[in-house]
């Protein structure tokens, strides 16, 4: 419970910027404590525009605070970390199999808090100490511990590989990049890791713009199912009424078209819900890569971080929706039509139309790419609208009339006021 105490008071007594015990603590005018050195480096890259602001609370000041060390508060965190190292460490403090060991520790070694990049190796809070008071090692760059430091070393130089050659794609030391990848395109590889966190981030949005597509397209999906259902319900209620009205003259055929229907229905929602599954799998390995890529932006190890993004960068081909053309006006509504007709022609022509009938049906079809073209005048109806021309856009020889649905060419051009959007003729 001591222990426990001890750990909530340090993250009181943390700076929010770099996370670890305040270092010359000082205040801002809004009452949150930073290391000195954070909030001044976190100013001067505000500096450019001219505005300064509280990480935490984003209240912005006119003019660059200026700061004084908080004596009382630094003698707080010094007290605080007295009693931590002075604290006996708990059974679970220790490194087991899976754990990060402290590189320092003798006989039982406790677990890594840090590892430092610099000098390729993992520190317990103990050891970890040194890098936060002298002066040489603050400069140091540490991170979450890690067992694969060694794999930062050069293989050929015995360097850390602090560059990237993208010439061929490598993170190198600086050796190499004077020796076989002299004359290459080499940049630091945290230059590198800037370029490829801003490609990641375009992937991430890009992810998170495919699964609302994709929640879009299953949420429409279900509406269909349900529409589908709905009209094929009611299609067969209404073939029903109807065939009983002549059940001595079509009583098999009437088992026939509700047969029918519902084998249709099925087949329709089975490829419905076949494609929804679909989209809901990728929305699931959506949300997984999406998880992957946002556990990589949180890397900070600039090396892990190249070494393992071509893996998880790439994306798996979208499943094609283009397929999902609903045609909301009607799905079997038509079979009740054709019934209908029938039912009025009686026994001779009933026998005439049982090949109309069962063509209806089949063509109830929610998925189609294109709709089918019309073989009759009223098919073709279906589509006609009333044509308004706008006379912003008409060439002065064209005269308009009956409400602008008339177009009549003239030899003499009409006194139409000029618009940016006229037709004219290019004679040139």
């Amino acid at each position: 419970m001591a222990q426990k105490g001890v750990q909530l008071d340090r993250e009181n007594f943390s700076c929010s910027i770099c996370l670890d015990l305040l270092k010359n603590p000082v205040a801002l005018p809004c009452g949150h404590n930073y290391c000195m050195n954070c909030i001044n480096g976190f100013w001067d890259e505000e500096e450019k525009k001219k505005i300064y602001s509280c990480p935490q609370c984003r209240q912005t000041f006119t003019a660059r605070p200026f700061l004084m060390k908080n004596t009382m508060l630094a003698e707080l965190v010094e007290e605080l970390e007295r009693i931590r190292l002075q604290a006996a460490p708990a059974d679970h403090c220790y490194a087991g199999p899976e754990d990060v060991a402290c590189d320092v520790c003798t006989g039982r070694k406790m677990k890594a808090f840090k590892s430092c990049l610099f000098c390729l190796a993992s520190y317990c809070e103990k050891h970890l100490q040194t890098h936060y008071d002298v002066v040489q090692l603050k400069k140091h760059k540490l991170v979450e511990p890690s067992k694969k430091l060694q794999e930062n070393i050069c293989s050929r130089h015995d360097e850390v590989m602090k560059m990237f050659c993208r010439t061929d794609q490598q993170s190198i030391c600086y050796l190499c990049s004077v020796d076989e990848h002299k004359g290459h395109d080499t940049v630091s590889a945290a230059a590198e890791r800037t370029e490829r966190q801003r490609e990641l981030e375009v992937s991430r949005q890009n992810i998170q713009q495919r699964i609302q597509d994709r929640e879009k397209d299953v949420k429409l999906l279900q509406q269909e199912v349900e529409a589908i259902n709905q009209s094929a319900d009611q299609t067969v209620e209404h073939s029903e009424k109807i065939f009983t009205e002549l059940i001595h003259l079509i009583q098999k055929r009437s088992s026939d078209v509700k047969q029918q229907i519902r084998s249709q229905q099925e087949t329709e929602v089975s490829r419905v819900k076949e494609l929804q599954e679909k989209l809901e799998q990728e929305i699931t390995e959506l949300k997984r890569k999406d998880a992957e890529l946002k556990q990589l932006s949180h890397t900070e190890d600039h090396i892990q971080f190249l070494h393992n993004y071509p893996s998880l960068s790439a994306l798996s081909e979208s499943t094609d929706s283009s397929s999902i053309n609903i045609r909301p006006l009607s799905y079997f509504e038509d079979v009740t039509a054709a019934v209908s007709e029938v039912r009025d022609k009686l026994q001779d022509i009933l026998r005439e139309e049982r090949t109309n009938i069962s063509l209806t049906v089949t063509e109830v079809d929610v998925l189609l790419s294109e709709p089918p073209e019309p073989k009759t005048r009223a098919g073709f109806l279906k589509y006609s609208c009333e044509i308004t021309l706008d006379p912003n856009t008409a060439n002065k020889q064209l005269l308009l009339s009956e409400g602008n649905r008339k177009a009549t060419l003239m030899k003499q051009e009409q006194s139409y006021s000029d618009h940016p959007d006229r037709f004219t003729i290019n004679r040139s």
